[in-house]
């Protein structure tokens, strides 16, 4: 997933150096999560997996996604677009997997994909009100249209409905967090907007583990939007960009040919 120079001349740039590390764990802990869920055997008892290090994975992509739409991308849409040519191409290998539940189910990116908009659209929201030509009623029909798509969306992509709100919530708190100043009322205000995004975390999950995980891992985000990012050092072998944008799809693709031959 590319990056390119951040437009909002509002919000400085920060370093990205962590995503080199984020990347490479993202993609292991969600290959092990789906082999554990997938291909090993219940006799194996591999589930542990599933509540645990499987955990990390979407609030890790989800970050990833929250941060490059919020300080890398000029055009977060075109962004939102590339992510979803990618839930396309991986939904046929996907909807090959064994599940308990029947109907339509579209997979991560489409999750992501529609978070991003949702983000960027809130992120927008403040020049839009302060627009002289945008009339409050347009704004009100945008914001029920978003809530519709919500509504209807989060019935049928996986996370559902909280899912949805991971991207929304972690770029309004890492803008927040990334901003603020060193004044108590800017530390309590950008400590409020990293709780929607904890509470919307820690409600995903059943398990205490995996709650615990997902919001360990939401917090780990959020402390480096809020200076952690500078002791980051870059990762020493950088992920291949073909490996990157080829993994989801390919992943599933492979383990649907191993459950064809067994």
């Amino acid at each position: 997933m590319p990056l390119a120079a951040n437009a909002d001349a509002t919000v400085t740039r920060p370093s990205s150096a962590w995503t080199g590390w984020g990347q490479w764990l993202a993609l292991v802990t969600m290959t092990l999560d789906h082999l554990a869920r997938y291909a090993m055997p219940d006799a194996w008892h591999m589930g542990w997996i599933d509540s645990s290090l499987g955990r990390i994975a979407f609030p890790l992509f989800a970050a990833m996604v929250a941060w490059h739409g919020l300080f890398n991308t000029r055009d977060p849409l075109r962004y939102a677009r590339r992510v979803l040519v990618i839930g396309l191409i991986a939904q046929v290998p996907y909807a090959l997997m064994p599940r308990e539940a029947d109907g339509l189910i579209l997979n991560i990116c489409f999750t992501l994909s529609l978070g991003l908009i949702g983000g960027a659209w809130l992120q927008g929201l403040p020049g839009r009100l302060a627009n002289d030509t945008t009339t409050t009623r347009r704004v009100a029909a945008e914001g029920l249209g978003a809530l519709a798509v919500w509504a209807l969306a989060g019935q049928v992509v996986e996370y559902g409905h909280l899912g949805l709100l991971m991207i929304p919530f972690y770029m309004l708190a890492m803008r927040s967090l990334h901003s603020a100043g060193s004044g108590l009322h800017e530390r309590l205000t950008s400590i409020a907007a990293a709780l929607p995004v904890l509470v919307t975390a820690g409600l995903m999950n059943s398990s205490g583990m995996a709650k615990a995980v997902t919001v360990a891992t939401c917090l780990a985000a959020l402390l480096l939007a809020a200076g952690a990012h500078r002791l980051s050092p870059r990762v020493p072998v950088q992920m291949p960009r073909r490996l990157w944008l080829a993994w989801y799809p390919a992943h599933f693709a492979a383990i649907a040919l191993w459950l064809g031959l067994t």
